[in-house]
């Protein structure tokens, strides 16, 4: 990577989606970051806890209602199935392109030398403890300590 004097050295991404379609951009984003030699810290806050927790990390799904990007009407994506069709389709498509399952991505970041964290306050709210995440997770930190790591870094909201 050629360094200029205004090059991005550090990203902060926030993901606050609990659905494939709402934690693959900061997956994707994070990755692409330790690739390039960019510092990178995932935060996970409210519903984006499912992707780091162990019950949830391999059962999260594409969100049909309500989601504009689904190109569908509101009641079609309420329709008893469409969410399991919408998710093993955006999974087909996602292995044919080589890009790994939620946990198995996540390893693959903390091994590139992510930092991964999950929301106090979040944590708190929902009843959880550090015992019922994934091993990758980091810690569990307030949006202070969260500013500090993310000093001088780019923030990105997901």
């Amino acid at each position: 990577m050629k360094e200029s004097p205004d090059a991005i050295k550090k990203v902060s991404i926030i993901i606050s989606k609990g659905s494939l379609d709402g934690i693959y951009p900061g997956l994707i984003m994070a990755n692409g970051a330790r690739m390039e030699g960019i510092e990178a810290t995932l935060f996970f806050t409210f519903f984006g806890l499912d992707a780091i927790l162990k019950k949830r990390v391999d059962k999260l799904t594409v969100a049909t209602v309500g989601n504009p990007g689904m190109h569908m009407p509101t009641l079609l994506g309420a329709l008893p199935g469409m969410s399991a069709f919408a998710t093993a389709m955006m999974k087909k498509q996602m292995e044919k392109l080589d890009i790994p399952p939620a946990g198995e991505f996540l390893e693959m970041i903390k091994d590139a030398g992510a930092g991964i964290y999950a929301c106090r306050a979040t944590v708190d709210m929902f009843g959880l403890s550090k015992d019922d995440f994934i091993p990758q997770v980091d810690g569990i930190i307030n949006v202070g300590e969260f500013y500090e790591r993310s000093a001088g870094a780019q923030i990105i909201f997901t």
